[in-house]
């Protein structure tokens, strides 16, 4: 498959020691050999691959220098998108890094659309789609955890699992084949069904196992929407800057100090975090303040944990009690704060509500707590089992949706040969299960989903 030569800054806009541009294509050395002279004069074209060359760039109608630069050259086909890649380095100036690109791009490059790079990859072989789309969870990890899984991602942890799964399945239908073209062996099919049975509930079985990781999966890749809910002043936006670890969100002794909700990722135990502080839920006559506990109630919709902060301090109030019955059907952990001071409220009360491993008390004045409250929230989602290593993590939104549908066509498929129905009915969904786990690395997807999936990355990638 032949494309034209692509070019795009590699490394975010702003002031650095260096930038890169990079350029992929068959013309990628021709084009970086019109515009690159060595102290020597040697030419690009006569150099190695997978080597580096320092030089200056030149405007070749006018002999004009225009960066001072490292070129590495990586010929086809062992490079990134398996094309000739050329990446200059350069200083990493917004000026001098838009001079590069724009150098290169008169001289026979077309700027790069988003993707672009990671695309080609995919569409020459180097690598499946659930491995492309591991890239961009690459670079948005924001924890290690995230960032392994990942990695693993990446390597083919489970484009092999699925090709294992699929080709699980082409034996099967390859059985059901050999039925339907000799239906002259009545033994055939008694020697069908068995096979049938076994390898589609073998699939199924495995399918269920990487639906158990899921949502720790999406939590590592997405992270948690997490709502910090309680009434004015009881020491929200103080958590949240201690669980930050600055002071982003102003604290004061006036209630209602917090007017909108402030949004902030944070790195609990290798779990991410967005932290939305939210403000102070009352009723109230302060306009302003009013719109911001509707945003609150809103926040709550979207939350996948929440941290319901009480004030030890005051007694358990009615307000109190309605936010406990909002977030009854929800995961959530009960925060009573500030314990340096005499306790009022009624902590027997509070465990009734909420049962005793829901709660943490803090004083986070005095920085008490705290550490308990984040073992709290990893054991609530992961219950250890993050720490193993071996297993392989689902993440993306759009693999966990495909597995879904595979294991209830697999599910249908097995309740039919039970059932008795012919073989040649089962192989419907036998096929259609093949079908659905190829989606996932590519093989039976659509270019109108390709081009979606990979119009999200960023410019350069």
């Amino acid at each position: 498959m032949e494309f034209d030569t692509i070019a795009a800054i590699s490394t975010p806009m702003g002031e650095g020691a260096i930038a890169i541009v990079r350029l992929s294509g068959d013309k990628a050395v021709e084009i970086a050999d019109r515009v690159f002279k060595t102290p020597g004069g040697k030419s690009l074209m006569q150099q190695p691959t997978h080597t580096i060359h320092y030089g200056h760039l030149h405007e070749p109608k006018t002999g004009e220098v225009v960066e001072e630069v490292m070129l590495s050259l990586m010929r086809a086909p062992k490079t990134f998108t398996r094309e000739d890649v050329v990446e200059i380095n350069c200083h990493g100036g917004i000026v001098s890094v838009n001079r590069v690109l724009q150098l290169v791009l008169v001289n026979g490059a077309r700027l790069a659309e988003p993707g672009e790079f990671t695309k080609r990859a995919f569409l020459n072989g180097r690598i499946d789609l659930s491995q492309a789309e591991a890239v961009m969870d690459l670079i948005r990890a924001k924890t290690d955890r995230a960032m392994n899984v990942a990695l693993g991602q990446m390597d083919g942890k489970l484009s092999r699992l699925i090709a294992d799964l699929r080709q699980a399945l082409i034996e099967t239908l390859a059985q059901v084949e050999v039925n339907i073209d000799y239906p002259e062996y009545d033994d055939v099919e008694e020697m069908t069904v068995p096979v049938l049975l076994e390898k589609c509930s073998w699939v199924r079985d495995e399918i269920d196992k990487l639906l158990q990781t899921s949502s720790q999966g999406k939590i590592l890749r997405e992270g948690l929407s997490t709502v910090i809910l309680g009434r004015p002043n009881v020491g929200k936006s103080s958590l949240l800057n201690s669980l930050v670890q600055e002071n982003k969100a102003i604290v004061t002794d006036i209630a209602g100090t917090t007017r909108d909700i402030i949004e902030e990722y944070v790195n609990v135990r290798g779990v991410p975090l967005r932290l939305v502080d939210t403000a102070g839920i009352r009723e109230t006559e302060d306009i302003v303040e009013r719109i911001g506990v509707e945003r609150s109630r809103e926040a709550l919709k979207e939350a996948d944990l929440i941290l319901l902060m009480l004030n030890s301090a005051e007694e358990l109030s009615v307000e109190d009690e309605r936010l406990f019955e909002t977030i009854q059907h929800m995961d959530y952990i009960v925060v009573v704060n500030k314990t340096d001071l005499e306790r009022k409220i009624d902590l027997n009360r509070v465990y009734d509500l909420a049962g005793k491993s829901r709660v943490v008390t803090t004083s986070i004045l005095k920085e008490e707590g705290v550490i308990e409250l984040e073992e709290a929230i990893a054991a609530l989602f992961f219950e250890g089992q993050v720490e193993q290593g071996d297993m392989t993590y689902v993440s993306n939104a759009r693999h966990i949706a495909l597995l879904h549908q595979a294991k209830d066509v697999i599910t249908d498929a097995l309740d039919a040969a039970e059932a008795g129905v012919p073989v040649d009915m089962v192989q419907i969904d036998v096929t259609r299960t093949w079908e659905l786990l190829g989606e996932i690395v590519g093989d039976t997807v659509q270019e109108s989903l390709i081009n979606q999936l990979f119009s999200q990355f960023c410019l350069g990638k």
